[in-house]
């Protein structure tokens, strides 16, 4: 039997591309967003309630991953990008219905907006379902994840002068924790696993409106080098 779904909202996210987007939920704060409810959705009553609520399971659709062909096995990131496992031991973005899923802090509710942060969803995504967090039956005592037992190690986010004072400006003129954000999402190193880019080499990220370069001077860390408007 086929079923048929429709969002109630879509995602206003910082995140406008999907390179250097954190792989799981929670590891940047800094990152912030808005779910902006749609009809009939966006009245106040759908809502009420959730100020009561500190977090909220958003149910999601992988908008930019949908893929015609199942696939059966995944290379996860925190593998390496080499190893190969089941699609549904993996949190990868290749599903078989293209659905994700993710708990995020609700920070402020609106009728038909609600404010979050520590987002790992890109801009526009959108939204099949939303259920409040609840401590005593979501946290599991004892449970465990052989692939993926710590968060993953960070390495150190460095800057040029010019690059942070570019920064803290478009930080006030967005109201928004760019600093924060730039560094806590670079030192999860975006890159894929297997590169071993020389320090000319740059790679750069869309967050909010700006655009954020970097390359690796060496084995160790990040140096950001510029933050300027999106062309």
């Amino acid at each position: 039997m086929a079923y048929s779904m429709v969002p109630v909202g879509y995602v206003r996210s910082c995140f406008k591309e999907k390179f250097a987007i954190p792989r799981q939920p929670a590891l940047a704060s800094a990152a912030r967003g808005c779910l902006e409810l749609i009809a009939p959705y966006d009245r106040p009553e759908a809502v009420q309630g959730l100020e009561a609520v500190s977090h909220v399971w958003l149910l999601f659709v992988f908008h930019q991953a949908l893929e015609a062909q199942p696939r059966l096995k995944v290379r996860p990131p925190r593998l390496g990008g080499n190893r190969s496992i089941g699609v549904f031991a993996s949190r990868a973005t290749h599903r078989p219905n293209g659905m994700g899923q993710s708990v995020v802090r609700l920070d402020r509710v609106e009728p038909g907006k609600l404010w979050l942060s520590g987002i790992d969803l890109l801009d526009g995504t959108p939204v099949l379902d939303i259920k409040p967090y609840v401590p005593y039956a979501d946290q599991v005592p004892g449970a465990f994840n052989g692939l993926a037992d710590t968060a993953p190690p960070l390495i150190q986010v460095q800057w040029t002068e010019t690059a942070l004072q570019k920064a803290q400006q478009h930080a006030g003129r967005l109201g928004e924790p760019l600093v924060a954000l730039i560094e806590q999402c670079l030192a999860q190193d975006p890159r894929p696993a297997y590169q071993a880019p020389p320090p000319e080499r740059q790679y750069g990220v869309k967050l909010w409106d700006v655009e954020v370069r970097w390359h690796y001077p060496d084995a160790h860390g990040i140096r950001v080098l510029e933050v300027v408007p999106q062309a």
